[in-house]
């Protein structure tokens, strides 16, 4: 029996945090935060909005399973794993990396991700790169189906046209005074939605957290909309990629506006934001609304990896 009430019945709007920041005020930047993390510990932000509407299809569909792919410390996974046990579905997770599953028990002890993914009741099926890579062909989504029988699939990351829908919903009247707003990009899907959300006066900054050209495509297969544009400086070298300077960074923006930012996604945005507002790329009494699109629950695997490099640590 499927309760899908976690998704039809968001109480509260999340908040709009305005910023007191002297670098802000010296520039003459208005900088505010959609706190779409505060929508709930572990299906937060983008990720609550991109499953919003796949879940409800895979309730009118009659699913009982929900199947998605990731790496291993996929806020995705985690959400979906939580997301499932919520409202009534099995949840399998494709997980890139066989030699995760060599010490399984291991493997649980060293990455919270898993862990809390398999707490939810999460069945794993770990895969090469290689075969990871070919996941969406037919050959291999039909030797998935004769495993596990029929399923609902959500693409890894998410992003698909309903994921697109709920994005949307980020903005609202309450959003349409801002002259820009700022998102953080993985896969593509909460960028589109914003830009559809938007009203004609606004510009979509987006922050990829990834290297490479290829998100402008993926965005335009979501969208016409052309008020939008990526900002590629910030990534830090790539995906999942940090460095001594960005988790101060983040420490000091804990420490000034108690707001937890994670190191993947919303702790480059509100890094690269500043730095922009600092060489002046807006105008003076520009209104900027970023969006914190959650992925807090990945800090604890950042840490660890931190750890062994020897770095500071993100204060949660």
């Amino acid at each position: 029996m499927n309760d899908l009430g976690f998704f039809t019945s968001l109480e509260d709007e999340p908040q709009i945090q305005y910023l007191n920041d002297s670098l802000y005020e010296e520039f003459q930047a208005e900088v505010a935060i959609k706190r779409e993390d505060q929508i709930d510990t572990y299906v937060s932000g983008n990720k609550f909005r991109k499953l919003k509407y796949n879940v409800l299809e895979a309730a009118k569909q009659q699913h009982h399973t929900l199947l998605t792919f990731g790496g291993a410390y996929s806020n995705h996974i985690a959400a979906v794993a939580k997301a499932g046990s919520r409202s009534g579905f099995k949840t399998i997770g494709v997980i890139r990396g066989e030699e995760l599953a060599q010490n399984f028990r291991e493997t649980l002890q060293h990455n919270p991700t898993l862990r809390f993914a398999q707490d939810c009741g999460m069945q794993f099926k770990f895969v090469s790169r290689e075969v990871y890579r070919e996941k969406l062909q037919p050959q291999f989504l039909q030797q998935l189906k004769d495993e596990f029988g029929t399923f609902y699939l959500i693409p890894e990351g998410g992003t698909n046209t309903l994921a697109v829908q709920g994005c949307a919903e980020i903005l609202s009247e309450a959003t349409q005074d801002f002259d820009y707003i700022a998102c953080p990009v993985g896969t593509g899907g909460t960028i589109a939605g914003i830009i559809e959300g938007s009203f004609p006066h606004q510009k979509i900054l987006g922050f990829p957290a990834l290297k490479g050209d290829f998100l402008n495509a993926e965005i335009k297969k979501y969208t016409d909309k052309t008020n939008w544009e990526l900002v590629n400086a910030y990534h830090f070298g790539g995906y999942a990629k940090v460095n001594q300077e960005l988790v101060t960074f983040i420490n000091d923006f804990k420490k000034k506006h108690d707001i937890l930012l994670d190191p993947v996604y919303t702790g480059k945005m509100m890094f690269g934001l500043r730095d922009l507002i600092r060489n002046e790329f807006f105008s003076k009494n520009t209104r900027i609304l970023a969006v914190h699109t959650g992925g807090l629950q990945g800090i604890a695997g950042m840490n660890q990896k931190l750890l062994k490099k020897g770095f500071p640590l993100i204060r949660m």
